[in-house]
């Protein structure tokens, strides 16, 4: 059976930034299973669509995810970026570890490659 996942390489990017605004983009690739060039496409896909906005800081960047940005409708109701995100964390507090945010578990486990 080929691999598979639920959610698309630009959920897994918009979910990984969700939790670690200051990653760079190969630690973004390396995290969801794609090439450095399709994170800077999928990064150029969210901000351009509005989810998120970049912040360059020095030679890096920062990324603000729009937490209340819709990304589908279902039935009557709005689902949010903040809600998916909310959905894809564990009631595990963020930790802070060298520096950089530490995901949830859940949420590592979404971004992981498969």
């Amino acid at each position: 059976m080929r691999p598979w996942s639920f959610l698309t390489h630009h959920a897994l990017v918009l979910v990984y930034i969700g939790r670690r605004p200051e990653s760079t983009g190969r630690a973004i690739a390396e995290a969801v299973g794609v090439t450095e060039r399709a994170t800077r496409a999928i990064l150029d896909d969210l901000e351009e669509a509005g989810y998120i906005e970049r912040e360059r800081i020095g030679r890096r960047n920062r990324y603000h995810v729009d937490i209340h940005r819709p990304v589908t409708r279902i039935q009557d109701h709005d689902l949010t970026v903040g809600q998916i995100l909310q959905i894809l964390e564990r009631e595990e507090p963020t930790t802070e570890q060298s520096g950089d945010a530490v995901a949830s578990s859940a949420v590592a486990s979404a971004v992981a490659p498969m």
